[in-house]
């Protein structure tokens, strides 16, 4: 199944900056390899917002949850999910 995902990242100002920045370098890491995998399909970021949206494959509603809550920075996000279903009026056979 397909999800746009919306993450909006806030963290606290007065957080230890050393450690936000091990943090932005796991979060990274950890985004690259579900990239590798196929899991995390596509990635935009927000202008002027510490934001992204994304587009997750996965088989259900419940491992996307799980995929979030790996992620680093994920006590630090506000997170939107919507399903998607392929438009029958799409000229692609296939989803991208």
């Amino acid at each position: 199944m397909l999800f746009k995902v919306e993450m909006d990242v806030n963290v606290p100002r007065d957080y230890d900056p050393a450690k936000f920045e091990a943090l932005k370098v796991a979060e990274k890491a950890r985004f690259q390899e579900l990239q590798r995998a196929g899991t995390w399909r596509h990635i935009w970021r927000v202008v002027g917002q510490y934001s992204n949206i994304s587009i997750f494959d996965v088989a259900d509603n419940a491992e996307l949850h799980d995929i979030l809550t790996t992620l680093p920075l994920y006590p630090f996000m506000d997170v939107r999910v919507m399903a998607l279903c392929r438009h029958p009026s799409s000229t692609h056979d296939d989803d991208r």
